[in-house]
């Protein structure tokens, strides 16, 4: 929702009540308009997120992790130059205004200090501003003396708050029984555009709350009564908003607006990751495919011309058959092709240059040659056609990711196959290996694997009387179905093949078919790429793609 006045209040006392009297222990930025504290506090060790972005302006807490830089920013390096190891003292809102203040008391080798840092969050003016008695150290966006601006955002200068909106207090029951009397259609829009400190988001919730008909009582009450009920409001089962208090069905409450918001963007954020990053190895991927179908255009290319292979052969048996009727000076011949059962002649280019000898030699030299390229050309366009089809199926799997799990290891496959950079300025870590994916159906175990070197792992990891599944004609995920020795039922193999359905290249058909077969009959051969396989013994099965998501135990 939109960071409004009347929300950010209810924020900046939890994080009051929570923040006061905590330690600044370290101070990162990990994006352009991202700065993290971590504060100690008597209940132990918080993390508190600023984001000064347009879009997704915020004071939140949250537990996910942001990679710091290599390098610290500049208005990064400020910040732990003052507040490094500074006590929290108050935390408070600009009444009226979308802008909390820190108070803090910083503590160094020399004196005792007090610094403030104004949070601004105000959409694209989003910023945060570091001041020592009223006047600016340092601020994230700075404005210089020439920019056209009524604020000037640079240090030395004393700070001063934005001008106030031209808006009715929320306090004067006059001013607003005046604004309700105006004829307007959407009173949401009426009030959003009429009170201070409320997006049309609450004006809608407080219109909604009292039957679309509220009184100048009623909305005094909602906006400064400080009752709440904090929520996220669900959308066809994904959250779309945090509330302070809603009177949709679909919510999920939360004792505190600052949990509520932390569940919303923490589902946002990874939502945002998740796409940029799926962006990121598409683009990638489509970019290295657009090259080896570029490679395999000239592969063939090279292949029509060495088509006429034989007939080059040809033309030098049929000079070397007419040699004794040629004379040097010749530029062509016409000569009965013997390899014709019609009897048909062929037309032949000479060298006037050459001996009739040297012609033919001529003609078995190119023919040589051509064959070489064929043979050459040959093995590249095997190896190329095999290159595509390998990142098809990592596409494949690129499609079917549904969170940044799923894309984790799919990454580090295209980082080892060289199409992507790493992200970790050169420091060679680990990947910590995803789960997979896991249903359970009637008592049995069906795993499904989530990239390629995921397939690798679970077909190692399989025992010989599982049973494999893998889609017939697309690329897929390996399923296996943990059988024990046991018998599995027409049921639970339909299940399995059904979710290997949707996690492959044929999820939008109606019907896919699916082989199956004991893991004994599966063989990878030796270096080949991650996720291929051979089996034999298979049978199949037609099914209609299915999540089945019911049966997810992961």
């Amino acid at each position: 929702m939109p960071q409004d006045a009347f929300t950010i209040g209810f924020i900046a006392d939890e994080l009051n009540n929570r923040l006061r009297g905590g330690k600044i222990s370290r101070i990162t930025q990990p994006g352009r308009d991202d700065i993290i504290f971590i504060i100690y506090t008597a209940e132990g060790t918080v993390k508190l997120e600023m984001c000064l972005s347009a879009k997704w302006c915020r004071i939140n807490l949250t537990d996910r992790e942001a990679p710091a830089p290599k390098t610290a920013p500049g208005f990064c390096m400020l910040l732990r130059k003052h507040l490094q190891n500074a006590k929290i003292t108050k935390i408070e809102q600009i009444p009226g205004e979308r802008i909390v203040y820190f108070d803090f008391e910083c503590v160094s080798e020399f004196e005792l200090t007090e610094m403030r840092l104004y949070v601004e969050l105000m959409g694209k003016y989003s910023n945060a501003v570091l001041t020592k008695d009223g006047v600016i150290s340092g601020a994230l966006k700075t404005t210089s003396i020439g920019e056209n601006t009524k604020r000037v955002l640079f240090t030395g200068v004393k700070y001063a708050l934005p001008e106030p909106q031209d808006k009715i207090s929320p306090q004067s029951l006059c001013e607003i029984r005046n604004l309700l009397e105006n004829d307007y259609s959407d009173k949401a829009k009426l009030l959003a555009d009429g009170i201070r400190g409320i997006a049309y988001s609450t004006a809608h919730e407080i219109v909604q709350s009292f039957n679309g008909n509220p009184c100048a009582e009623d909305v005094n009450r909602y906006i400064c009564g400080g009752q709440k009920n904090p929520c996220v409001v669900f959308t066809e089962g994904k959250p779309t908003d945090f509330k302070v208090r809603s009177v949709e069905k679909n919510k999920i409450s939360y004792d505190s607006v600052l949990k509520a918001q932390t569940a919303y963007y923490d589902y946002v954020t990874e939502r945002r990751d998740f796409e940029e990053e799926k962006s990121r190895l598409s683009s990638a991927l489509n970019s290295s495919v657009k090259k080896l179908e570029k490679r395999l255009a000239s592969i063939y290319s090279k292949l029509d011309e060495c088509a006429d292979a034989e007939e080059t052969k040809l033309k030098g048996e049929l000079i070397t058959a007419n040699i004794y009727a040629l004379k040097r000076g010749m530029d062509s011949f016409e000569a009965v092709n013997y390899y014709d059962e019609n009897g048909g002649k062929l037309q032949i280019r000479l060298d006037k240059t050459l001996s009739p000898a040297d012609n033919a030699q001529k003609y078995y030299k190119k023919y040589a040659k051509l064959k070489r390229t064929a043979a050459a050309v040959g093995l590249q366009k095997s190896e190329t056609e095999e290159n595509l089809r390998y990142l098809s199926s990592i596409a494949t799997h690129i499609y079917a990711a549904e969170c940044l799990e799923d894309l984790r290891e799919t990454a580090q496959e295209l980082q080892n196959s060289g199409l992507i950079k790493s992200r970790d300025d050169g420091k060679k870590k680990q990947i910590a290996t995803s789960p997979f994916r896991e249903f359970s159906k009637d008592g049995f175990r069906i795993i499904c694997g989530r990239n390629n070197l995921q397939n690798d792992r679970l077909l190692k990891s399989a025992a010989a009387d599982d049973l494999w599944l893998h889609t017939h004609t697309y690329h897929s995920s390996h399923v296996v179905i943990v059988t024990k020795g046991g018998k599995v039922p027409d049921e639970v193999l339909l299940a399995a093949a059904e979710i290997c359905a949707y996690y492959s290249e044929g999820r939008e058909g109606t019907k896919v078919a699916v082989d199956y077969t004991l893991r004994k009959f599966v063989r990878k051969p030796p270096k080949t790429n991650a996720g291929f396989v051979t089996y034999t013994e298979y049978k199949n099965i037609l099914v209609t793609p299915d999540k089945h998501g019911e049966l997810k135990t992961e």
